[in-house]
């Protein structure tokens, strides 16, 4: 199959490109970039006006499948990520049963190959059934193709089971990807203690129930040399740690959420909406700002969703029985034009590497480049489009989004992920 993109405003910082151009791709590859290009046959599309960049990759996504598929499954959480312009997402292993083996592995390989609208990478979980003692079957995963390892959602509490987690991680070559949660500092923890948690009458959960297990990873990466990688990191002290690492010279990297970045606990009113009850939890503005700074100096790493899909009638309680988590896959980079971009705060080069290259980098992928010989997985942008978030908008299955109402611009119009398209014009090409 060829394909020619016409008169498009290429970005990629990868490879110095920033101007119109058109690109041509055959077979799933980019074969030719530059202007006045042409093809015998194939489907030609001008996208004046639109942005093309290397395909968006979210590489903190829990697509619930197997065990959770009320709230999620694959083919809906692939259809989501599609619609929100990636082109490759890492699917988490708190699942049911949870990702801890090889089988595991190549179920989600296999079933992501069946109904998959994005490339699914794999990480698994560090402990048996997540439970923080018993080493997971690692060396075999890696085999099957898991690209990372981690128990996200709890969090290694023992400080001898995590070094051994990271010492066979590092036999294998993966990254690991903590989930920084002290759950004797954190125990039924609702909200940001504080200003927050006095307002609400609610259960405090300390910023040094996640910050002490960031320092407690960081001194292990210093001990083990494994690359470390800090999940959904949420406050100000703890994107220092992460700062002094990246001095030091250690293998550390971290992400942030756009609710982290963008909402925070005065968000939380006396209506305790439950799309705003996430883990970690919204913490300050100071926080929000810290965060910010911390994706301008390049401490931040990357952006990612933890996109985190329930049913309605699960989050359709009262704050403290509803569960963690809000989706993202649709949202996320609509939030960062309007928030970042438009505001001029980063330029477009900035989002390719905080969405495309670094999350690639982190995870041992291969890069994706708007060069030729590079799998043709693109995103295109219409900067311009004004848009309302909405519920009934979105493919995945959940709805619970703490962005619901607001007004962005910018977004994905379409999705490349091997030269074939998965949304055209806005929509999912089924």
């Amino acid at each position: 199959m060829a394909l020619l993109l016409k008169n498009a405003h290429v970005i990629d910082p990868q490879a110095g490109l920033d101007g119109i151009m058109d690109i041509v791709v055959r077979d799933g590859v980019v074969v030719e970039t530059g202007t006045a290009l042409s093809i015998p046959k194939g489907e030609i599309r001008d996208l004046t006006g639109k942005i093309v960049i290397p395909g968006l990759v979210d590489m903190h996504v829990h697509l619930r499948e197997p065990g959770f598929e009320q709230k999620e499954d694959i083919a809906s959480g692939t259809r989501a990520a599609a619609h929100g312009g990636f082109t490759a997402v890492c699917c988490m292993p708190n699942t049911d049963p949870v990702i801890d083996d090889a089988n595991g592995v190549e179920f989600i390989n296999r079933r992501a190959s069946q109904v998959g609208r994005c490339r699914v990478y794999v990480a698994g979980a560090c402990s048996k059934g997540l439970g923080g003692d018993t080493l997971a079957e690692m060396g075999d995963m890696a085999a099957h193709g898991a690209v990372a390892f981690t128990d996200d959602g709890r969090g290694i509490q023992d400080a001898g089971m995590m070094r051994r987690v990271m010492d066979y991680a590092h036999m294998f070559g993966k990254v690991i990807l903590s989930h920084c949660q002290d759950e004797s500092l954190v125990g039924e923890g609702q909200v940001n203690e504080g200003v927050a948690s006095t307002r609400l009458g609610m259960l405090g959960w300390p910023a040094e129930g996640e910050e002490l297990q960031i320092d407690r990873d960081i001194a292990l990466c210093r001990l083990t040399g494994t690359p470390l990688h800090i999940q959904h990191i949420s406050t100000r002290r703890g994107l220092d740690s992460v700062r002094a690492a990246k001095r030091e010279g250690l293998p550390v990297t971290c992400e942030v959420t756009p609710h982290h970045l963008f909402l925070n606990e005065d968000a939380i009113g006396s209506d305790y909406r439950t799309s705003l009850k996430v883990n970690p939890p919204l913490r300050t503005q100071d926080d929000n700002d810290a965060l910010l700074a911390g994706i301008i100096d390049g401490t931040v790493d990357c952006l990612v969703t933890d996109h985190a899909p329930h049913a309605d009638w699960e989050k359709d309680q009262e704050f403290e029985l509803a569960p963690f988590g809000m989706v993202g896959l649709e949202t996320s980079l609509g939030l960062v034009l309007t928030q970042l971009v438009d505001t001029g705060l980063i330029e477009y080069g900035k989002l390719v590497e905080l969405m495309s290259v670094a999350p690639r980098r982190i995870l041992g992928l291969d890069p994706v480049s708007i060069v030729p010989g590079s799998v043709a997985d693109l995103t295109v942008i219409d900067p311009e489009t004004s848009w309302t978030v909405t519920a009934k908008d979105f493919c995945s299955k959940g709805s619970n989004s703490g962005f619901v109402g607001a007004q962005l611009k910018g977004r994905a119009t379409d999705t490349y992920v091997g030269g074939y398209a998965t949304m055209q014009d806005g929509a999912l090409v089924e």
